[in-house]
């Protein structure tokens, strides 16, 4: 059930709510999504929206937009909110261009300048014959007056620089901003309807991995855009960092569940982390309770009767206890990976495209324990840099050298060759040296589980996976392919955070060289040791 129009509380009141989630539960046939779901966004409140692929994150978002109706409980959207919603699949489309849909934003910004421009066209006939007598003048100043003074509310005066930064840090080339939006590429479009959104400033601010397609300048900015945002916000991202400064409460759904945790991504780590030993002393506890129980059956027609079940309860209550720790999970995977010390060799790499120097006679090594993170704004060459190391793309000069048994491997090439006929296990061993197919059954399960993979996941065929899901099968075939040299380009767009987070402690342990392109501050900070910044055709190494 849905209410609209809900009456404001007064202004010294409590805070104002913007929109209830009041006992809400969602299902999808047998499926549960969402259930007795609570959850109030109010005034300032910037929420961040965490849980796994599938969880429940968009269903979310779609009920506050009226795009579903829940299937128990009410929903209550305040009195005359504009909700903007920003997804990772834009909705903006037409033959017009991005600075055309920006400028008629401001419809009545222009009809304000048309009026003063109106005004002064006929205040410059003073004088004459056709200007104004003494009562129109009179009436003219203070028209202009009132004009002045809505043109300062509309924040009218700077609108175009507004549309100008915004569409810069956001990457906008003047090529870009005169394209039709239907000619954009999909990541292009992305911006130019994340532009669009921040420029409206809507009451509540819906965000969906609003980082993803951006550089660290585009991301920063959209932080500090989102501090200085006066309403309330909803943000689902992977980007802890971003998390971290921008919200001021996060939400993570989990089996179903809303869980609340005060402050950024970093208190929501230590918050957790207590629940969890919360939630152990309750099993232990359990545990004992269940172990008395079993020795206090005291016939055998009562052992009879409840033995099995008491005797099932008990074996899952050890099952209950922490699992091996992650990091000893993938090192046993790792353990028959034998890696040279020297695995690639960049020589004088040169490319530009036109005029456009990216990146001139470059050169390093790739050695052993290598995390070299390629950083820079978008268009300076970094996933460029990527395709001339794969092959996939010829530099204009030097050469890229891989030695025999040092194989190299591309997330991103898996990502676009994934076959959507075989099932998430059949693509996970297909690969020809798949760690998967050496190491034990039982480590593979289990790292597979810790990415977020069921038994009923692993059955499922590709072409039926959402993309964040496909995106975890690539980072499984590429984090078990065997090879030596893994090539990543952005990894952290399409995953949640757990996904990213067993991703980063593999790329810590992997024993070869890691080279990835990405804008994820958190995850360079917890993987990289070196740095290659591309700036203004030029390319800097340096320790991370």
């Amino acid at each position: 059930m849905r209410f609209h129009g809900a009456t404001s509380p007064s202004t010294t009141g409590p805070a104002v709510s913007l929109f209830r989630l009041h006992d809400v539960t969602m299902r999808y046939g047998d499926t549960v999504v969402l259930r007795d779901a609570f959850l109030r966004l109010d005034e300032g409140e910037r929420i961040g929206l965490i849980g796994s692929n599938g969880s429940g994150k968009t269903t979310l978002l779609r009920l506050v937009l009226d795009r579903e109706e829940p299937t128990e409980g009410t929903v209550t959207i305040q009195q005359d909110v504009r909700i903007g919603y920003f997804s990772q699949h834009s909705e903006l489309e037409g033959d017009t261009s991005i600075i055309q849909v920006l400028d008629g934003l401001f419809d009545e910004i222009h009809t304000v300048e048309a009026a003063l421009a109106e005004i002064d066209t006929t205040m410059g006939l003073l004088g004459t014959p056709e200007g104004p007598d003494e009562v129109e003048l009179d009436r003219l100043v203070a028209e202009q007056a009132r004009l002045f003074e809505r043109m300062e509310q509309l924040g009218g005066w700077d609108y175009q620089r507004r549309i100008d930064t915004a569409l810069s840090v956001l990457g906008f080339s003047d090529e870009h901003r005169s394209l039709p939006v239907a000619q954009l590429s999909g990541g292009w479009r992305n911006r130019a309807a994340l532009a669009k959104i921040l420029l409206e400033e809507p009451d509540v601010l819906l965000l969906d991995e609003p980082t993803n397609f951006l550089d660290l300048a585009g991301v920063e900015w959209l932080e500090s855009w989102c501090q200085g945002f006066s309403g309330g916000v909803v943000v689902v991202s992977h980007d802890r960092h971003f998390l971290d400064g921008v919200v001021t409460r996060m939400v993570e759904v989990e089996n179903a569940r809303l869980h609340d945790y005060d402050g950024g991504y970093s208190e929501y780590v230590v918050q957790k982390q207590f629940r969890f030993k919360s939630l152990e002393k309750q099993q232990l506890h359990e545990a004992e309770l269940l172990a008395y129980e079993a020795a206090g059956v005291s016939t055998r027609a009562e052992a009879a009767r409840a033995g099995k079940g008491v005797a099932r309860k008990v074996a899952n209550a050890k099952k209950a206890r922490a699992p091996k720790p992650v990091d000893e999970i993938i090192t046993s995977l790792y353990g028959g990976l034998h890696v040279k010390d020297v695995l690639g060799t960049v020589e004088g790499l040169t490319k530009s495209y036109g005029d456009d120097p990216l990146f001139a006679d470059l050169s390093f090594e790739v050695r052993r324990h290598d995390r070299l993170a390629i950083v820079g704004t978008n268009g300076s060459g970094k996933s460029t840099l990527l395709r001339c190391l794969t092959g996939q793309e010829t530099p204009d000069a030097g050469e890229v050298r891989w030695p025999r048994g040092c194989d190299v491997v591309s997330y991103n090439q898996l990502l676009e060759a994934l076959d959507p006929t075989q099932t998430v296990s059949q693509a996970v061993n297909s690969m020809p040296d798949s760690l998967a197919l050496s190491a034990t059954r039982k480590s593979v399960n289990r790292f597979l589980e810790m990415l977020r993979f069921s038994k009923l996941d692993l059955a499922t065929k590709v072409g039926n996976l959402s993309g964040g899901q496909r995106a975890r099968v690539a980072i499984a075939q590429c984090l078990l392919s065997g090879a030596t040299t893994l090539l990543l380009d952005e990894p952290t767009n399409h995953l949640d955070v757990g996904s990213a987070q067993v991703m980063e402690r593999a790329l810590v342990k992997f024993p070869g060289a890691v080279l990835v392109v990405s804008h994820d501050r958190y995850f360079i900070d917890a993987v990289a040791t070196r740095t290659l910044v591309l700036a203004d055709g030029e390319a800097r190494l340096s320790a991370a």
